[in-house]
C-alpha cells in the first residue's frame, strides 16, 4: 500500500506551504499538486525523488510509511533520513561513508549538512531499483572476510526493522558504532545477535534501541582479486580450524 498521496499532504502542510507554492519549488503546476494529494495522478520517478529530496525523507518512508499516524519522525524521536539528490535531474544520488567517515556516522547520520558534506554518485545498473534508497560503507578490519578490508559494501535502506534478520547482510548502525554484520533477530528478547563470516570473532548481541539504521547489503566492490591476500588469509584460518 502506497502512503504517497497522505504523506505529501501532510510533508506540505509541515513547511506551512500552499499547493501553488510547493509547485513553484517543484517546478509543477498548483493543479497537478492537488491531482496527487487526492491520489487522482501519480508521479513519474524523477519528481517523486525531487520531492523525497526536497522534504528529506527516504523514498522508503515516502511511499511505505504512514507518516500522518506517526507524526513528525523529527519531533517523536526518530529519524528522517537525509538524501543527497542531484540538482539538475531530482534524482537521488548514492551517499558514500569513507572509513575516514565511518567513526562519525552514528553520531551524524541523521544531519542533513554532514551527509550533504560526504561524496555521492550514481550507479546506473538495471540490479538496482528505484524504488529503494541507498548508501555505500567502506569497511575495515577481518571480520567478514573473504571480503576484504577497504572493499565498499552497497546498502539499500530498511525502514521496517521488522523485516530485518533471517541471517541476511547488513551495516548496522548502532549508538556505539558502525558494523557489518549478518544479522539474525530474537524481538521477544529485545535483541539482534551479530554474526560475523570470519569464524574468529564470535557473534554478539545488541539491544533493538540501541539500533539506529539497517542497510540492507545489495552487493560490493574490492580491488583484489581471488589468490590475493584475503583469501590467504581465509585459507589459513580455515586450515587452523580443520587441525583442532
Amino acid at each position: 500500500m502506497s502512503y504517497f498521496a497522505s504523506n505529501l499532504k501532510y510533508l506540505r502542510s509541515q513547511k506551512k506551504l500552499t499547493q501553488a507554492q510547493l509547485a513553484e519549488v517543484l517546478g509543477l503546476n498548483r493543479p497537478v499538486i492537488g491531482a496527487y494529494e487526492e491520489s487522482r495522478s501519480e508521479p513519474k520517478i524523477s519528481t517523486l525523488l525531487h520531492m523525497a529530496g526536497y522534504f528529506n525523507v527516504s523514498l522508503d518512508d515516502f511511499l511505505g510509511m504512514n507518516l500522518v499516524e506517526r507524526g513528525d519522525r523529527t519531533a517523536s524521536g526518530l529519524q528522517v533520513l537525509p538524501i543527497s539528490v542531484d540538482r539538475e535531474s531530482g534524482e537521488e544520488r548514492i551517499t558514500l561513508v569513507p572509513v575516514k567517515a565511518v567513526a562519525g556516522y552514528n553520531t551524524s547520520f541523521g544531519d542533513l549538512e554532514y551527509i550533504g558534506s560526504l561524496p555521492h554518485f550514481d550507479l546506473p545498473i538495471k540490479e538496482l531499483s528505484r524504488n529503494y534508497t541507498y548508501r555505500m560503507f567502506q569497511v575495515e578490519g577481518e571480520s567478514m572476510l573473504p571480503v576484504l578490508p577497504g572493499s565498499y559494501v552497497l546498502g539499500s535502506y530498511e525502514s521496517d526493522h521488522r523485516n530485518v534478520g533471517g541471517g541476511n547482510l547488513y551495516v548496522v548502525v548502532t549508538t556505539e558504532g558502525v558494523v557489518f554484520k549478518r544479522v539474525e533477530r530474537d524481538l521477544e528478547r529485545g535483541v539482534y545477535r551479530l554474526v560475523s563470516e570470519n569464524p574468529q570473532y564470535l557473534p554478539y548481541e545488541v539491544e533493538v534501541g540501541d539500533v539506529k539504521e539497517f542497510w540492507r547489503v545489495r552487493g560490493y566492490f574490492g580491488f583484489e582479486f581471488p589468490g590475493g591476500w584475503g583469501y590467504r588469509q581465509l585459507e589459513e584460518i580455515l586450515s587452523i580450524l580443520r587441525s583442532k
